[in-house]
């Protein structure tokens, strides 16, 4: 198999690996965004109000996020491949197991806990971890494609799985992805080797005549992602880092991700089309992330951040006080949509300089988990508080201000070290 893999692609077998690895999370990130669509079906269905239902939501969200680091020191001591093929069996059988599911208590198990940690290790750790691994050159590039893979999948099925839903109800949903992720594990044990050396190669960029592969970690990744949070932990960089991040996850996916379809249904907009519009954003999303990517490896990556934070901030506030019409919305989704999750490129390239090329993976599951943190606050607050209030205008509104301040804490990163990159060096 090491030799028909090398056959296929020679020395670029790296992109193969990238895109095996671009499919895996855009099935994991359409999985955390299903809650969303189904959120006003199971309404239907069993009765339960939105913040029982956002809270199954947000638990899914926080734990996806917190298993990134374990999952990362996993993949560095059991390794990548088996990782991964246990994460989407576990998806696959998580998902199917909801399809059979009458009391909410069935629902924050299956949606919640055990979706969570499947789909947190197939993660932004995942990416972190390959790009890593194999490539030397255009990490920066790499790492926004692979992040685009999240928001991407996020958001692009969303328009299929409400027409489904809207069809046939909320069980087709989950049994469509419980299908993909059980036909996905078997293709990724066949294609996916371990390290560049196994199929004979280097990693992209490296040179073959000077390349030492690093040996294998061992030990317990329990306690290495916890060694390698309390070794972060007394920087200053690990705590701007993680909660810019929070604040990330705050106006992303744990509000927009989770919340939209019900947004523009409080507004009479009907739920295929809010879905198109989150779709739509996925499709800018992946352009403008690439292409976040692409300048992390050329411009200073806390002014990037702080241009992102900001721009979202104020289209926040601009949704809002926004007209729904589906005009309106579409100018905010092509906005908001260049800018989704444009900030893990140059969140990413501030780690590895922080913390270098072994430690930065499990410390950026950390930084991540933050990330995740944010969203289900998100979730839960923006559930409750459209329970209490009977809209979504606070939640909004509260989400922008972080943004902004975001924004500001962005440019205090880094502050004293040293401006040599030891990771992501220039394409």
């Amino acid at each position: 198999m090491k030799s028909l893999l090398r056959r296929l692609a020679g020395p670029r077998y790296a992109f193969v690996v990238a895109g095996l690895t671009f499919v895996s999370l855009l099935t994991a990130a359409a999985l955390r965004s299903a809650p969303g669509v189904l959120i006003v079906p199971w309404q239907k269905a069993f009765g339960w109000d939105r913040g029982t239902i956002s809270l199954a939501a947000a638990i899914g969200i926080f734990l996806y996020g917190l298993v990134g680091p374990f999952a990362a020191a996993l993949m560095q001591t059991l390794g990548v491949r088996k990782t991964l093929v246990g994460a989407l069996m576990l998806m696959a059988a998580s998902t199917l197991a909801s399809a059979f599911m009458t009391q909410p208590w069935q629902l924050i198990a299956t949606w919640g806990v055990f979706s969570g940690v499947a789909s947190g290790c197939v993660a932004m750790v995942l990416g972190a971890t390959i790009v890593n691994r194999w490539f030397v050159t255009r990490q920066g590039l790499m790492m926004g494609l692979l992040t685009a893979s999240t928001a991407t999948g996020t958001l692009i099925f969303l328009p299929g799985m409400a027409a489904i839903a809207q069809a046939g109800g909320w069980k087709p949903v989950v049994l469509t992805i419980a299908a993909v992720a059980a036909v996905l594990a078997p293709v990724m044990w066949l294609l996916m080797p371990e390290r560049p050396a196994d199929v004979g190669l280097v990693p992209y960029g490296a040179d073959p005549e000077t390349h030492v592969e690093p040996p294998a970690a061992g030990g317990d990744p329990l306690r290495r992602a916890l060694s390698a949070l309390a070794t972060a932990a007394r920087t200053k960089d690990f705590w701007l880092l993680g909660g810019t991040f929070f604040i990330c996850g705050f106006t992303t996916n744990g509000l927009i991700g989770t919340h939209m379809i019900s947004l523009c249904a409080d507004h009479g907009l009907p739920e295929v089309k809010a879905a198109g519009l989150l779709a739509m954003m996925g499709l800018f999303d992946l352009i403008g992330t690439t292409g976040s990517g692409w300048l992390s490896d050329r411009v200073d990556p806390r002014k990037l951040l702080f241009a992102y934070y900001g721009l979202r901030g104020l289209s926040l506030i601009y949704l809002a006080y926004a007209n729904f019409t589906f005009y309106g919305l579409s100018i905010f989704a092509v906005f908001y949509g260049l800018d989704w999750i444009a900030t893990v490129p140059p969140t990413l390239k501030l780690a590895n300089r922080a913390f270098g090329p072994d430690l930065a993976p499990i410390v950026f599951g950390w930084i991540a988990a933050g990330h995740q943190l944010g969203a289900a606050t998100a979730a839960f607050m923006a559930g409750t508080l459209r329970t209490i209030e009977g809209r979504y205008l606070e939640a909004l509104v509260l989400a922008g201000s972080a943004a902004i301040v975001a924004a500001v804490l962005s440019l205090l990163i880094g502050r004293g070290a040293r401006e040599a990159d030891p990771v992501l060096a220039p394409a």
